[in-house]
This record gives C-alpha cells, structure tokens and sequence, in this order.
C-alpha cells in the first residue's frame, strides 16, 4: 500500500500524491480484474483484442494502414 507524508497540513498535496502512486502501482486496475471471475479463454481473447487495437493506434500514427485479409 502506498503511503504519503501530508507535510504542512497541506492534504490537497497529499492526496494528488497517493492518487498517482496508487494509479502507477496498478493497485485499482488489479482490484478490478479481480472483483469477479473472468474465465482464462475470456481473458486471452480480450487481451488479444486489445493488443490488436493498439497495433492499428500505432499504424495509423505511423500512417501505414495493413489489412491483414
């Protein structure tokens, strides 16, 4: 669990602090997946369709659409 030292009273502070290391310690999302059961096939075909997304976010950054038909 992160923790954070409110310096000065000022818990505004501190709370944008533990706000940014509880989303880059992952914390939330991993509560998230876990919150209920998802089936190992589920999983690997959302992770697929997920990973085909950002292929075509990166393609079309780079501005070379491909099809694969």
């Amino acid at each position: 669990m992160p923790k954070v030292v409110v310096r000065n009273n000022n818990i505004d502070a501190a709370i944008r602090v533990f706000k940014r290391k509880v989303t880059d310690s992952g914390i939330l999302m991993d509560h998230r997946d876990r919150q209920y059961f998802e089936k190992k096939s589920t999983k690997v075909n959302r992770n697929k369709r997920a990973a085909v997304v950002r292929e075509r976010r990166r393609q079309k950054q780079d501005g070379e659409v491909r099809t694969a038909s």
